[in-house]
């Protein structure tokens, strides 16, 4: 379903269903119901609240801002369009030419063969920085793209949606597809993806299945699901949820027409968001505060109409029978245990219709799996790619290091 902002929507909702709540009828009950959800997750928060003076914590966000390093790894730009029309976003990293080698030589008119090119696919609410830690570690060693998807990151809004069309995972796969052509469009491939970036690669293989069995030699599913998210609670009381579930689509249209003070209530209530994001993104107490200050800017550079846009998309999910495609290469299923948005047994369920797939469950782990443990997924990355051949197997991946506090 979606990234750590879904309760950040939540947060929001419940904001922006105040402030217009003369002109809903229906506040009274998606107030309830909404109440109920950020109760919960505030209670996460209350002693950090207590604790923690409000200006120093603004004082503390803007120094984590200014210092941190992450989502700064840029790579040559490209351009795809979508069948709709959307101009999509990409970067490609180059492998590093080994000056201090000889030249490989080949026959007279034959080409070299083109190299593995690793796809990176980022979650909801997300962008491609989210692959901050993975691109550093593989930077110069293989080819990797790193693309936006629609409304998200520096990717165009979705022409699509921006003509009343509603957005499913099915134009997603789309989207994968005309980044392959623009930026992958010969060579063997191998697909990461993230959550809703997971997603997107199943609609691929739903819609494209010849290009899952002629390109891809491998494939990566990190905290994502083939289905059901309709039933996912995210902790909280079944009651709550429920009632939740009844009104959150008729909120999130409302607060799709009332972006701008939703906005506003997000800026005004940014400690509870931060204690949200910390909840819903990460499983230890021992993340380095610049890593989960950039997840939450991760987060809130999504407008709240694109959040309204998307959710409806991952409640009609199912692609259980698309994953079939991908029996056939060597898949790497990887799930933070602790994950609420999209819960590990979503992954469990995964590796059951890919039994030949290497299924990792990380220990004090949230739904931000990558950016929480990198270590973790870099070195498991870095397995599969040596063993699709494309990495050397003494190649330096996956020592990029840990966000844990030092010490800690």
């Amino acid at each position: 379903m979606s990234e750590s902002s879904a309760p950040g929507v939540v947060e929001v909702a419940a904001e922006a269903a105040t402030a217009t709540a003369g002109n809903w009828r229906r506040a009274g009950l998606a107030g309830t119901a909404l109440g109920v959800v950020a109760a919960g997750a505030a209670a996460g928060v209350a002693l950090e609240r207590m604790t923690v003076g409000r200006g120093m914590r603004k004082k503390a966000r803007l120094a984590l801002d200014a210092a941190g390093p992450y989502g700064a790894l840029r790579g040559m730009p490209g351009q795809a369009v979508a069948d709709d029309g959307t101009e999509i976003y990409f970067e490609v990293d180059e492998v590093e030419a080994d000056g201090a080698g000889p030249r490989r030589r080949r026959l007279f008119g034959r080409r070299s063969p083109a190299p593995v090119t690793v796809v990176f696919s980022h979650g909801f609410c997300l962008s491609q920085d989210s692959w901050h830690f993975q691109r550093a570690a593989l930077r110069g060693v293989v080819r990797t793209v790193h693309w936006d998807q629609r409304s998200h990151g520096r990717s165009a809004r979705g022409a699509a949606q921006e003509r009343g069309v509603a957005i499913d995972i099915e134009q997603l796969g789309r989207d994968l597809k005309a980044v392959l052509d623009a930026a992958a469009p010969e060579g063997p491939l191998v697909l990461v993806g993230h959550s809703m970036g997971g997603m997107t690669m199943m609609a691929l293989a739903d819609q494209f299945p010849e290009v899952i069995r002629e390109r891809v030699v491998g494939a990566v599913f990190v905290g994502t699901s083939s289905g059901r998210l309709g039933e996912v609670n995210f902790g909280l009381p079944v009651a709550g949820v429920n009632a939740v579930r009844r009104v959150l689509p008729r909120v999130l249209r409302a607060l799709g027409s009332q972006a701008e003070i939703v906005e506003r209530g997000r800026r005004a209530t940014a400690d509870l968001f931060t204690g949200l994001v910390k909840r819903y993104s990460f499983g230890s107490k021992d993340v380095d505060p610049a890593v989960a200050r950039f997840a939450e800017r991760l987060i809130e550079a999504t407008p709240i109409d694109v959040v309204a846009a998307f959710y409806p998309a991952f409640t009609d999910h199912d692609k259980a029978e698309a994953l079939e495609v991908y029996a056939e290469v060597p898949v790497l299923v990887l799930a933070g245990d602790k994950d609420l948005v999209t819960p590990s047994e979503h992954s469990e369920d995964i590796a059951r219709l890919l039994p030949d797939a290497e299924l990792v469950m990380v220990p004090d782990a949230g739904h931000l799996v990558m950016l929480e443990h990198p270590e973790v997924v870099n070195g498991r990355l870095a397995d599969l790619l040596a063993r699709v051949g494309a990495v050397p197997a003494a190649a330096n991946v996956g020592t990029y290091g840990s966000t844990a506090h030092p010490g800690g």
